[in-house]
């Protein structure tokens, strides 16, 4: 049976073709079958830059591109084309394999000796050269072909660099845009090479003597996926849009699959990086880490709402196909956690208090009839962030307690007034029976904390940045201290609920376990660049008492600008934008890759009303209306953990982004103000950059002051 290596580019390829071309590259490779390649009939080339490469017929009009060296029983599947276009990239690529991973890597040579040749021009007038403080030997020693120096030498810019991504070797294009986003050598080496280069010895000997593709191959994790046999070929080919379930990147995998951690563990990075991969696969590593004898559902893998762990379920089921092994992970959002834990231990149903106006109403009323001049708004944050947060259960620790972050100094006095006001409205809530679902996690904390017994192994967070500290105390009292105890997933540039942490305050220590991933897979280069342009002067905290950065933080895609429009009215903006998403749909893309993301719920409806009424299918997120297959409109928040190949921000206008409402009052507290305006800008960057190729942003009337630099652009 001939081994089988898939490249990327293959399935990504393939996801794309007419459903009557997929089956019939199925019925090809399913020839596979035969004894190696014997139906396969590949053809050679006449003079190629790799006699390896061959190409073979899937129809009349489509070729596929195979690595197949002259011995030996491993092939590679790179790339599946029209007739022609697989002719000219067989001719003119060449398969190396790299100096550093020693994994396989494609050249383009035609193209890079014309890159080499237009270069060469463009630094007779340039000045500054990119790459100057790197010496040969440190890009040698990261993996830089010798012969590829005198083209990296006269780069000038990034956006010379960036032009050549198509066609440098991947691995090579990698290291290079880490060094010119301003990574140290070190810092590439770690970060792009070494995870390839520690798997290089063991991959060597796991395959068998004396054939080198299988064993580059098998050093080529997260480009290439070596596959079973022809079923598992199938199978992968019979779901391409589930490519990350097989190909992890060598940084993503090295993280995720890390044999054990001596505590606590975190990965950061910013949108599309793939923090959410890592942490499925990272519990699936658990999971199967586990003694025979271990129960059910001792692994809990968690976020902060009930919509992203219906996101993550997905995902595992995608991920694991054996219910067994799955069985052994639980998900379920955190209040969900803390009400299961509750409910038992009370044997009834608890009564939740979820709406704010109502919260926001008692607090006023309180301070009414106790004569206090406080705000509604002010009280709840009080409570939440400072008593709630540190776990405060008297007056004498509440007048003992740092308010750091709080931008309204309060006397003893004061606090003692507030203390009142806390007391007597957590009073009313037990008088009623009601709780809220912050309450509701401190009481599962406290119903943890004595046990020597705690309910998982492991434990797994998503989305981490927006967790309250009374959902971290509930996780860290869920799984005993421990190696793997922890497992952390999050980005605080992406933070839309204001929760500030202190993990060590909270006795997780993740010092030295702490990863950042930089690369986006998922955005292209030109949407990325804009969206996060928006946060440049913002520097939030990385939960461990430091600043969080998107230094080096890049994409690996090339695509078109932002779009940005300017409508006079409310009816005009729907109007423009049902028409460009009407053209999207005219120019192929499906209305399930369409997404419309706006900042309150109402906007969402008019607009789904209008899409309707032009004969476009639409769903509404998080509700009833609308099909799966539809147009995906929902709010900014329900776009969270979303991805879409084209999507529409509307409505992004003065006094909507940012939502007064959703803001506290200067003149409350100026402090929390600024805090509640950072979240707003979070919650645009996070809609944004859940597009993958396109993007379009649209507002009626004056544009949010967020969009203030770019307001000459539409």
């Amino acid at each position: 049976m001939a081994t089988l290596g898939i490249h990327k580019d293959f399935l990504l390829e393939f996801a794309r073709l007419e459903k009557t071309v997929q089956k019939r590259v199925h019925e090809v490779f399913d020839k596979f079958r035969e004894h190696r390649h014997a139906g396969l009939h590949l053809e050679k080339l006449e003079n190629p830059r790799d006699p390896r490469i061959r190409t073979l017929r899937v129809n009349k009009f489509m070729r596929g591109v195979v690595l197949a060296p002259e011995s030996g029983d491993s092939f590679l599947l790179l790339k599946v084309m029209a007739h022609d276009d697989a002719i000219a990239w067989a001719l003119s690529h060449r398969a190396t394999v790299n100096s550093a991973t020693h994994g396989i890597e494609l050249r383009d040579d035609i193209a890079l000796e014309r890159a080499a040749a237009d270069v060469r021009y463009a630094a007779h007038v340039a000045e500054a050269r990119l790459f100057a403080e790197v010496a040969d030997k440190e890009l040698i020693r990261l993996g830089i072909d010798p012969d590829l120096l005198p083209l990296v030498r006269n780069l000038s810019t990034e956006a010379h660099l960036d032009a050549l991504r198509k066609i440098l070797p991947e691995q090579q294009y990698d290291v290079l845009a880490g060094l010119a986003a301003g990574l140290s050598p070190e810092d590439v080496w770690r970060e792009s090479v070494a995870a390839q280069a520690e798997r290089a010895a063991g991959a060597a000997q796991q395959t068998p003597a004396g054939d080198e593709l299988a064993a580059a191959m098998a050093r080529s994790q997260g480009r290439i996926a070596l596959l079973s046999g022809p079923e598992e070929l199938l199978d992968v080919l019979s779901r391409p849009f589930d490519a990350w379930r097989v190909f992890l990147h060598p940084s993503q995998r090295r993280i995720a699959y890390h044999p054990s951690y001596n505590g606590p563990a975190r990965v950061t990075g910013g949108p599309g990086t793939g923090k959410t991969v890592v942490a499925l696969h990272r519990a699936l590593h658990l999971a199967r880490q586990l003694p025979d004898d271990a129960p059910d559902e001792s692994v809990l893998l968690t976020t902060y709402t009930r919509n992203l762990a219906t996101d993550l379920r997905h995902g595992l089921e995608l991920l694991i196909p054996d219910e067994a092994l799955r069985a052994k992970i639980r998900v379920v959002n955190v209040d969900a956690l803390a009400n299961q834990l509750v409910r038992e231990d009370r044997g009834a149903p608890l009564s939740i208090l979820t709406g704010q106006k109502e919260i926001n109403s008692r607090w006023n009323a309180l301070a009414r009839r106790l004569g206090l001049d406080y705000s509604d708004v002010f009280l709840d944050q009080e409570w939440r962030q400072v008593v709630l947060a540190q776990d405060l259960r008297s007056p004498e620790a509440y007048l003992k307690a740092s308010r750091s972050g709080r931008g309204t100094a309060l006397s003893p006095l004061r606090r003692a007034q507030v203390w009142r006001a806390v007391e007597a409205f957590t009073r009313e809530l037990r008088q009623a029976g009601e709780w809220t679902f912050l309450q509701v996690c401190a009481e599962a904390t406290r119903l943890l904390e004595p046990r020597t017994d705690r309910p998982f192994r492991h434990v797994v967070i998503d989305e981490a940045q927006d967790l309250h500290p009374a959902q971290w105390r509930l996780l860290r009292a869920s799984v005993a201290p421990g190696p793997d105890d922890l497992f952390i997933a999050g980005d605080t540039h992406q933070r839309i609920y204001g929760n500030k942490v202190s993990l060590r305050g909270l006795g997780v220590n993740v010092t030295g376990r702490s990863h950042r991933l930089r690369i986006n897979y998922r955005t292209t280069h030109e949407i990325l660049q804009w969206s996060t342009s928006l946060l440049d002067r913002e520097h939030p905290d990385d939960m461990d008492g430091g600043t969080e950065s998107l230094a080096g933080y890049r994409s690996v895609l090339n695509g078109a600008h932002p779009e940005l429009r300017a409508a006079s009215t409310k009816a005009e903006e729907i109007a423009e934008l049902t028409k460009h998403i009407a053209a999207w749909m005219a120019d192929g893309v499906e209305a399930g890759d369409i997404g419309v993301a706006v900042r309150y719920m109402q906007l969402g409806k008019e607009i789904a009303h209008a899409l309707e009424q032009a004969d476009l299918p639409v769903r509404i997120l998080g509700g009833t209306h609308g099909s799966g297959d539809g147009i995906s409109i929902g709010t900014m928040h329900r776009m969270k953990g979303l991805e879409f190949r084209c999507v529409a921000v509307a409505g992004v206008s003065d006094s909507v982004v940012p939502l007064p409402s959703a803001l506290t009052p200067v003149e409350v507290d100026a402090q929390q103000h600024q805090e509640d305006r950072l979240g707003e800008l979070s919650l645009l960057f996070v809609a944004c950059t859940r597009a993958r190729e396109t993007l379009r942003v649209s507002w009626n009337g004056e544009p949010s002051p967020f969009l203030a630099a770019w307001r000459g652009q539409e």
